[in-house]
């Protein structure tokens, strides 16, 4: 708590706010229910400080605050304060001793009054005040209003509020006119604190701060040329661990760049007609997987769209007549064998057998589950050979070792600090158990085919962010458009897609039209439905995301 206090002010003298109109006013009670404190200090010319706390506590609570008066800034460093005279106006009690200050209080406006000794220190050219007027708390303060008079105007005020450790700055602090301080924080949660710094006018008071060697615990910690060592040694094993792991498991196994070859999506029949052809045929579901390694809300979503081009499913607009609109999802053949896996999972959440057709609304409604979904998506990627494992059994696989890592290295710190040994390294294992923990995110292994495909879905990007009409002959265009539209949900591509197609005529030519979409309001173009579609999109992934299985980003997928 509160490290190295005197480096610590300078850090963060830039970061403390001044609002000056808030401390011209009087000092506000707390809301109804609510704790709330106001802390007088005043430095008098002996060094001693004289404080007097105002504690509101409402009716029926006791609060507690205990405040440890041994602070360590250093390496067997500790900075020592002193409480004399604590005394409770009102219904509690105040006591100090050598090592902590405790106060309990009942409910009503109490008033404690004690003596603080030990605040003032020299640092640098610089004298300066220091106390934690809030902190030790075992409730969340309200309001914490602070005033400080010193013997002589101060020369800056810096003010933190928070954890131990923060660098937040509190609500409000300034410098009052003549000799005070001024300083306000709202909603202190328990455990936090609010931490006052008061740069001196040289003589204001003379320098009482008192600074003693520790030992014990602050020992163990202590880094010796023989725990830096030691440390140094183990730093360089847990590393080269990591990289052989890495290599071994995280990394992605790419192919060479000859054996990844041109991608082609625009198939050119021997008629001269135009189709689009995902590579290596890959799914656009299976595509947000391979690329980010985990099943999100947008694969179901893009599933649901490719499913609707493929003439499984139906999509059609419904109007309703408060004028919100609703989508009502039918299905148009019977689930086959040439759908995936994963795909007659989408189909049996959405469209249990025994049911045609279904709204968004009552699919919200009824809470739909997609385990089912993402346990055979999982599965699928690693039949068609593009990882090692299963992504998500890899991560938690992982994840295990790196918490049982940290356990570990918690039990080693505790016994090697209760016994004087160099805690230091067990504290080394903790932070490798930790970072094993959020590296196993990145432990999945892609094969060389699954590395491959990596790269051609880059290309597949490339196409969906530089293809024009223009390129696709007229009578396949739309066509093209709604086959890559699914690629461009997945990849985040969708409004440049639709802004590029909207200008179409829907239906020219004799092409088919949007065969699997039926708008509530006819339109001679895809312009309406480029300004309508993205709704149905958030519709639908607020329905998947109720199922709370999977990450809900659509549109991030890199």
């Amino acid at each position: 708590m509160l490290k190295n206090w005197g480096m610590a002010i300078i850090g963060a003298v830039a970061l403390c706010g001044f609002a000056g109109p808030a401390f011209a006013q009087p000092s506000q009670q707390p809301l109804p229910g609510a704790v709330g404190t106001d802390v007088r200090l005043k430095l008098e010319r002996d060094g001693k400080v004289t404080v007097t706390e105002v504690v509101t506590v409402p009716e029926g609570k006791a609060v507690h605050r205990s405040v440890p008066l041994r602070i360590a800034v250093g390496d067997n460093r500790d900075r020592v304060f002193e409480i004399n005279d604590a005394s409770v106006e009102g219904s509690g009690s105040a006591s100090a001793n050598a090592e902590e200050f405790t106060v309990s209080l009942n409910s009503g406006t109490s008033t404690v009054h004690y003596v603080l000794t030990g605040a003032v220190a020299q640092i640098g050219d610089a004298l300066e005040l220091r106390w934690q007027p809030a902190s030790g708390w075992d409730t969340t303060l309200d309001s914490v209003s602070i005033s400080v008079i010193a013997p002589d105007a101060p020369r800056s005020v810096t003010c933190l509020a928070g954890p131990p450790g923060t660098s937040s700055p509190c609500t409000t602090a300034e410098l009052g006119d003549g000799r005070g301080v001024r300083a306000k924080e709202i909603s202190l949660a328990a455990g936090d604190r609010v931490d006052i710094a008061i740069g001196l006018q040289d003589g204001a008071a003379p320098a009482n701060a008192v600074v003693v060697e520790s030992g014990g615990l602050a020992a163990a910690f202590a880094l010796t040329p023989a725990s830096a060592l030691g440390l140094a040694v183990l730093v360089v094993a847990l590393v080269g661990g990591f990289v052989l792991l890495w290599f071994l498991r995280g990394r992605d196994a790419r192919a060479l760049a000859a054996d990844v070859g041109p991608v082609d999506v625009l198939v050119t029949s021997p008629g001269g007609g135009v189709a689009f052809a995902s590579p290596d045929g890959v799914l656009p579901g299976q595509v947000g997987t391979v690329v980010d390694e985990h099943v999100d809300v947008v694969d179901v979503t893009a599933t649901v769209i490719d499913l609707a081009v493929r003439n499984y499913l139906w999509i059609s607009e419904v109007g309703s007549d408060g004028g919100v609109m609703d989508w009502r999802l039918v299905r148009r053949n019977p689930v086959d064998d040439s759908l995936s896996g994963y795909e007659r999972a989408v189909c049996e959440v959405l469209l249990p057998e025994g049911t045609d057709a279904v709204l968004l609304s009552e699919l919200r409604s009824r809470r739909i589950d997609l385990a089912e979904v993402r346990d055979r998506l999982y599965t699928d990627v690693v039949d068609k050979n593009w990882f090692t494992r299963r992504p998500d059994s890899v991560r938690g696989r992982w994840s295990l070792y790196g918490v049982v890592l940290a356990v570990l290295g918690a039990a080693l710190t505790v016994g090697l600090a209760l016994s004087g040994g160099a805690a230091l390294l067990g504290l080394v294992v903790v932070v490798a158990g930790l970072a094993l923990t959020f590296g196993a995110r990145s432990m999945p292994a892609r094969t060389k085919r699954g590395s491959a495909l990596l790269e051609h879905v880059r290309g597949l990007r490339g196409y969906l962010h530089s293809v024009a009409p223009g390129d696709i002959p007229e009578a396949d265009r739309e066509m093209v458009f709604s086959r890559s539209l699914p690629y461009a949900v997945v990849l985040g591509a969708t409004e440049r897609w639709l802004g590029t197609f909207a200008p179409l005529k829907s239906g020219a030519g004799g092409t088919p039209g949007l065969y699997w979409f039926g708008e509530s309001e006819g339109s001679a173009d895809l312009g309406r439905f480029a300004r309508h579609f993205p709704a149905f999109l958030g519709a639908l992934d607020g329905v998947l995301a109720q199922a709370g299985h999977l990450r809900s980003l659509r549109g991030q997928k890199p």
